[in-house]
């Protein structure tokens, strides 16, 4: 079976190709292609309530190619959705129906709970192998950060907040913002008392290989705190010419460490997992539940 997921984010639009093998006790992904395209919708979104024209041929120019690559490849089934900067976009449906038009996919905005839900599908606890523990998933994107507390496959809280690395960069989260997402934090963590915090987003994968810790062990919260010290140390040209950090990262993961650290602070957390996983694998998870019912 063979499954195509598009995550149209704040930051950048990503494609994802991915084949599920389901003989076995649990259904294998495998990653075929994974194209990231920096578009940084939410220069735009987040300041002017608006995808300007430029950015927003560039995101169905980047459509088109993906459908021709989706095309190419022939999967079952797809799912496009869009997150943060498209939601607060006031042109978000003019650009949908272009996208529509000229590509015929079919993008979907989603709510930030939504897209909570779709990140929560990874069954992240059978990847990393334990159910007896709680988690709290952290999931930092360029226009929110997705929180979600769970254990044993249940839920007990979840919730997405307006903070995100290019909100940062442009100046606009506020202190009342990051009061809400402490007071939050705070509130369920004594609760509920998480074992371990779950890192996703491409800041945090980066972060885990600057920390020189051996694949598949755990990041400890003085990893993060000591890389983000590390990372404020060097000017931005010096972290792409020195450090070797893209462009279109080099600048993020210093307001991303700081999430992520803050809210393992505020949860009195130690230690995180990184498993690679963000909302286009949950896409993926969502859509093999759809054809495979017996998925649960």
């Amino acid at each position: 079976m063979k499954f195509a997921a598009i995550d149209v984010g704040s930051n950048a639009v990503r494609l994802l190709l991915s084949k599920v093998d389901p003989d076995g006790a649990e259904p294998v992904f495998e990653k075929i292609s994974f194209i990231r395209m920096p578009i940084r919708l939410g220069e735009d979104a987040f300041t002017h309530n608006r995808i300007s024209p430029e950015k927003a041929s560039r995101l169905i120019k980047t459509m088109i190619g993906f459908k021709y690559l989706m095309d190419a490849f022939g999967p079952l089934d797809y799912m496009a959705c869009a997150t943060s900067a498209m939601r607060e976009a006031d042109n978000s449906d003019e650009i949908i129906a272009k996208i529509k038009e000229k590509s015929g996919i079919d993008l979907k905005v989603i709510s930030g709970r939504k897209e909570a839900k779709i990140i929560y599908s990874n069954r992240i606890e059978k990847i990393i192998g334990s159910n007896d523990s709680t988690y709290l998933h952290i999931d930092v994107g360029g226009g929110s950060t997705e929180l979600i507390l769970f254990k044993n496959n249940k839920v007990f809280a979840y919730r997405s907040f307006n903070i995100g690395t290019i909100r940062m960069l442009g100046g606009i989260v506020t202190k009342e913002d990051w009061k809400d997402m402490r007071k939050w934090v705070k509130k369920v963590t004594n609760e509920h008392n998480p074992d371990y915090a779950i890192g996703s987003g491409g800041n945090i994968n980066k972060l885990y290989r600057m920390s020189g810790r051996k694949e598949g062990t755990l990041l400890m919260k003085e990893d993060i705190s000591q890389l983000k010290k590390y990372l404020r140390g060097f000017t931005l040209e010096q972290r792409i010419t020195k450090l070797g950090l893209k462009p279109d990262r080099a600048d993020v993961i210093v307001p991303a460490s700081r999430i992520y650290h803050s809210v393992m602070k505020w949860g009195n957390i130690e230690y995180m997992h990184v498993p690679k996983l963000g909302l286009a694998d949950g896409i993926l998870h969502v859509l093999y539940k759809k054809h495979n019912e017996e998925y649960i």
